[in-house]
């Protein structure tokens, strides 16, 4: 009797899975400014503004980066960008502990970190999903923004107790650690083509795994943008993700922890609340991408914005030294909504731009990140010039309702792509 061969797992999910390492990996540095933003005030008597601007640089590379990083990939490869961006965040968060001057901080805390991270943006989902599979997109889309989001945030509570415990020199220490330690796994599990073992994307054909460009970053960059510019479902699109970004890595991932502090709430025990916005987060966007498949984006993008904005306002009223049911509903929301918007974003940007779809993504969430700098640096200056940052939740939350509106404004056509 002839025993049935033992089915293989599809090299495309090994992909997917070292993909979510590196991500995770990438992410664990990007959340660290809210937990050390009280350390290095008392340290070094920088202000909140200050050491917001270092913040700022690092969200704003982040964005700017990966379109570029996109190209690149196209270019060189995903492992070899890949691997050389988690050795870029681990030299910059490594770097940190030798500095003295803020000068220092934006250098290693925003630029070189910035550049690392960017590389691994979610340029880098875009470009996986769209080489590896057919089938799935949306779910796996999904789970890897799950992974870049919720990364970081769960690193916080770990950061928190190191840093409480023996100083914020070995909490940034640690996190460089991690984000090296998933290079070698990039560089023996990731491919660059499902063509470069002999299969085909999960659900696809051969005609489905499309030869690469391998001349001209930057210039595939630029002529993306500059095709995708004349449409405007692009600007709808970048424009919704400004907000989002305003309102997510902007607003909540640097400033909730020392808000919460001004209201009386430990900061270990604000950094624990972070935490479950980081777990929620993979519920909520591998549910938002399970709907992507199903579900008009744009009325995806409207609910999750609209809902969003409307927590923002309740927000200031939460507060307190104590953990209250009603902060614990707000932090669940948020974690559901935290970047639920992605999903939606790139299958637009798939539908639209087609096979440049993922360089176009890049721009779009590069448009993200503006929103998250110009945030994260307007609520430190709010902060110090108030003493409250109620002013900043009460203007996240009208963008919010402001990029629901915007959403329904994306005309579901065909534009042309860039060769």
């Amino acid at each position: 009797m002839r025993t049935r061969p033992a089915r293989r797992i599809h090299p495309a999910w090994w992909a997917a899975a070292v993909t979510f390492l590196a991500l995770v990996g990438a992410a664990g540095f990007r959340a660290v400014p809210g937990v050390l933003m009280d350390p290095l005030h008392d340290e070094f008597g920088w202000s909140i503004s200050t050491i917001s601007l270092a913040t700022a640089v690092n969200m704003a590379l982040y964005g700017l980066t990966a379109p570029f990083a996109a190209a690149l990939m196209e270019r060189f490869g995903i492992r070899y960008v890949v691997t050389a961006a988690l050795v870029v965040v681990a030299a910059g968060s490594g770097l940190t502990v030798f500095m003295t001057a803020s000068w220092q901080l934006v250098l290693c805390w925003g630029v070189l970190v910035g550049l690392g991270t960017g590389s691994m943006a979610l340029a880098l989902v875009a470009t996986v999903t769209g080489r590896w599979f057919v089938a799935r997109r949306g779910l796996v889309s999904g789970v890897l923004t799950a992974g870049g989001a919720a990364g970081g945030l769960v690193f916080l509570p770990l950061v928190s107790q190191l840093a409480a415990a023996h100083g914020w020199r070995p909490a940034a220490l640690a996190v460089a650690v991690a984000a090296l330690a998933v290079a070698p796994f990039v560089l023996w599990l990731l491919r660059d083509r499902p063509r470069d073992i002999g299969v085909t994307p999960y659900g696809g054909t051969e005609a489905d795994d499309v030869e690469p460009v391998r001349t001209g970053a930057a210039r595939i960059a630029l002529r993306a943008l500059g095709t995708a510019a004349r449409t405007g479902p692009f600007w709808y699109l970048a424009a919704g993700m400004m907000i989002c970004g305003a309102t997510t890595m902007g607003l909540i991932q640097p400033h909730f922890i020392p808000a919460a502090h001004d209201h009386g709430m430990p900061p270990t025990t604000a950094a624990g609340l972070l935490a479950l916005v980081g777990i929620f987060d993979v519920a909520g966007t591998i549910a938002s991408g399970w709907l992507t498949d199903r579900v008009d984006p744009r009325l995806l993008l409207l609910a999750y914005y609209v809902l969003r904005g409307l927590s923002l306002l309740a927000l200031p009223w939460l507060f307190g030294p104590h953990i209250e049911a009603n902060m614990l509903a707000f932090i669940v929301f948020y974690g559901l909504d935290w970047v639920a918007t992605i999903p939606p974003t790139m299958a637009l940007c798939r539908e639209l731009f087609g096979a440049a779809a993922p360089v176009v993504f890049g721009w779009v969430f590069a448009s993200h990140q503006v929103g998250a700098a110009l945030m994260a640096f307007g609520a430190g200056i709010v902060r110090d010039e108030l003493g409250t940052y109620d002013t900043a939740w009460y203007a996240g939350g009208v963008l919010a309702v402001v990029a629901g509106v915007l959403s329904l404004l994306v005309r579901r056509m065909r534009v042309p792509a860039p060769v």
